[in-house]
């Protein structure tokens, strides 16, 4: 239930970004003025309205190992319209400042084929007069930020093109989009839908079809995500496209690529001579919703089936990366079937033997991204460690693993790498106190910073400080917190106690545009995340240690972990404090009410699990309770009842604010409805926000502003002395 990519976050870089916000907004979300009449801010604390128009960038593309381009997602702070700017930048000038650029057509999914031209996806035209729909288009992009002689690449009748991905020769490219499996080209009329029957709306499922529905939608029987690979003939694409899944589908692969529901164009690469493409895919069929075998395979341009390469491997094989000589292909694995959160290591294949070597298999780090270097001669890589996430130089001959030192004082969270030639990378960072900016390492050396989307901004801010701290937790092991708070707030200080979601994640040093600790800490409370037995970054044993202990080990560790970050810091009022979560941080919630319930002033749970049992029958990703419990309800019904926090509903007695949304598949909207109810019988005081257009997660500008203002007023209802009063 880790609900992200097994990629990191790179593969979906587009976010959010803002215009200064207005008066009334600020208002709106301004914090309490009795919690923070002690502090010494000069200046203004970050409110919930600059959160959700705060400017943040995706990663860069470099074109003829020069110039960048990178996009940034604003937000505006009236309407809450998000559009893109592009930026073009000149990496061999070390005063160099991004230069703004406009596409004619709003474009998204940037990207530099061999030629140098930019390439890009658009659902606008020029011509009014025709369809709206997703087309691949090019640009010449000068330094200048001029752009001329658009034209377009794809444009495929009844089919919106979802993604692609050129080769490295510029002799073809990929196309990606959602087509029947028994199609045999891209862009087929699509014949009625089985599920659809009529003549009612009813959707008609089979058995023995896998996912119903999956993360946030219903599916679709027979309909998948699908690559086909095209040739390339003075800038467009020539022929009907080639699928790599194989045709017929029962000499091929059905499944989706990129896969569901989260992934992007790290499932698909090109072999760097363009004779083929390497991908990842997962057969989707009636075990489907109990597996975690993702495979990596080979499709030629000669039309045959395509080649599983990672068969022998039952659990998870993914972000196949070809070194830049096409000798080699490095790619990560999992070794359990069935568990999503187990250690991924790198593995390097000879293609030309067969022959695969673990790579990092003696190192206790589960890697998250993987490039290889410019000339081939090293990998790099990026791997959670002890709440930051930094990059890892891996010698491709003897597996010896280096932690790079890229950034000054802490890594934090760097992602988006962009090896470059001469040993230098680009790539982005970010951590509790700034959202992500692009910099540039030169050896692998200390980086420099290229942008400031956000830097001056937040200095303009009442500054935070995060410490971090350790304790010893459940079975003495050593466990890792963290503090957030304004930095000249003097106390006493109202605590919240942050709980993560995965169970297997942690909140480490990054930035979030949804849990946030600064945003939270600038409304003036202590913000305390301690990353219990379950978490990353700390060795697989660590990770493990909460299969069948959901309850357990985690609890003690929180409870261990709030009393050291109060034992620390002296300004922190521990006899004014919440606990909020999400996902598993909403289960330890709704498990803290009961097993914990003389504790906290108050609670929050969102889309946190309330019932083991209706929610095992309710979810989609079964293999996610398989492992975690032991085997299905019925067959391991004393592990799910023992975590239950349904069985300790009478020992409740804090109030709790419950959000949910409508549109959550994993865990459903009815697990808010069910704990909610609880609280109405007991007569405890509550609340209950529910988001009709929401998944597992806020997304809306406009919603994340609501969560905010409501989760706040909550908050300050409980923890300032004079309101809490009035409620007892």
């Amino acid at each position: 239930m880790r609900w992200i990519p097994f990629i990191s976050a790179a593969a979906a870089a587009t976010a959010l970004a803002s215009t200064p916000v207005s008066a009334d907004d600020h208002a709106k979300s301004e914090p309490n003025a009795s919690l923070l009449e002690s502090s010494d801010t000069a200046a203004a604390p970050m409110s919930a309205a600059d959160l959700v128009t705060m400017p943040r960038l995706g990663g860069a593309i470099v074109a003829a190992d020069r110039y960048a381009v990178f996009s940034v997602t604003e937000t505006d702070a009236e309407t809450f319209d998000r559009t893109r700017q592009h930026y073009v930048l000149d990496l061999k000038q070390s005063n160099a400042k991004p230069v703004a650029f406009d596409l004619p057509i709003k474009g998204a999914a940037l990207a530099f084929g061999p030629d140098n031209f930019l390439y890009f996806l658009s659902t606008q035209h020029p011509d009014e007069e025709q369809e709206p729909r997703s087309r691949l288009w090019r640009a010449a992009l000068k330094a200048n930020g001029d752009v001329n002689g658009t034209v377009i690449v794809a444009d495929i009748p009844g089919t919106d093109i979802a993604g692609f991905k050129l080769a490295p020769d510029g002799s073809g490219v990929a196309l990606w989009a959602e087509i029947p499996r028994d199609c045999p080209r891209f862009g087929c009329v699509e014949d009625p839908a089985a599920h659809l029957p009529g003549p009612g709306t009813g959707r008609l499922y089979q058995g023995d079809g896998g996912f119903v529905r999956h993360w946030d939608r219903w599916s679709a029987p027979g309909i998948y995500n699908r690559v086909f690979l095209f040739g390339m003939e003075g800038g467009k694409v020539v022929g009907d496209g080639m699928p790599v899944d194989g045709d017929p589908a029962s000499t091929g692969i059905t499944g989706n690529t990129p896969t569901m529901p989260f992934g992007g164009g790290e499932d698909i690469a090109w072999a760097p001579d363009g004779s083929g493409v390497y991908f990842v895919a997962r057969q989707a069929d009636a075990n489907e919703p109990v597996s975690t075998d993702h495979d990596i395979y080979f499709a030629d341009l000669s039309g045959t089936g395509p080649q599983v390469l990672t068969g022998a491997n039952r659990a998870v094989d993914i972000a196949p990366t070809p070194s830049p000589d096409g000798k080699h292909l490095a790619y990560l694995a999992m070794a359990r079937p069935g568990y999503e959160a187990d250690r991924l290591v790198v593995q390097l294949r000879d293609l030309k033997t067969g022959k695969t070597r673990a790579l990092t298999q003696d190192v206790d780090l589960s890697f998250g991204s993987l490039a290889w270097s410019a000339d081939g001669t090293y990998l790099l890589a990026t791997a959670s460690d002890v709440l930051d996430t930094p990059v890892f130089r891996i010698d491709p001959n003897t597996g010896q693993v280096e932690k790079l030192d890229l950034m000054a004082g802490n890594e934090a969270h760097i992602g988006n790498l962009v090896p470059l030639s001469d040993d230098r990378l680009l790539f982005t960072r970010d951590s509790i106190g700034v959202p992500s900016e692009l910099f540039l390492s030169d050896r692998l050396g200390q980086a420099r910073p290229l942008t400031d989307i956000v830097t001056s901004r937040m200095g303009e801010m009442a500054s935070t400080v995060t410490t971090r701290f350790s304790f010893a937790g459940a079975d003495g092991d050593t466990v890792w917190g963290q503090i957030t708070r304004l930095e000249k707030q003097k106390g006493p200080i109202p605590a919240i106690l942050y709980i993560h979601g995965g169970p297997q994640g942690s909140f480490a040093d990054s930035w979030s545009s949804r849990w946030n600790p600064r945003v939270l800490a600038s409304q003036g409370y202590a913000v305390i995340s301690v990353d219990f037995h379950g978490s990353t970054g700390y060795g697989q044993d660590f990770t493990d240690a909460i299969n069948r202990d959901w309850g357990g080990k985690p609890l003690e560790d929180l409870q261990k972990g709030l009393a050291a970050a109060l034992e620390l810091d002296s300004q922190i009022d521990g006899n004014r404090a919440c606990a909020m979560g999400a996902s598993y941080g909403g289960y330890m919630v709704n498990w803290i009410a009961g097993k914990w319930p003389d504790r906290f002033n108050c609670l929050v749970q969102h889309d946190g699990l309330f019932d083991m049992r209706s929610f095992y029958y309710s979810t989609e990703e079964l293999w996610f309770p398989r492992w975690d419990f032991g085997g299905s309800y019925s067959e391991a019904r004393d592990q799910y009842e023992r975590w239950n926090p349904v069985n300790h509903v009478d020992q409740w007695q804090s109030p709790m604010l419950v959000i949910t949304g409508e549109r959550d598949f994993r865990v459903p909207y009815t697990q808010g409805l069910q704990s909610f109810t609880a609280l109405q019988e007991l007569g405890i005081p509550s609340q209950l926000l529910v988001f009709p257009d929401e998944n597992h997660w806020v997304l809306g500008a406009e919603n994340s502003l609501q969560w905010h203002q409501t989760v706040f007023g909550w908050l300050d209802r409980w923890l300032n002395d004079d309101k809490a009063a009035a409620d007892d």
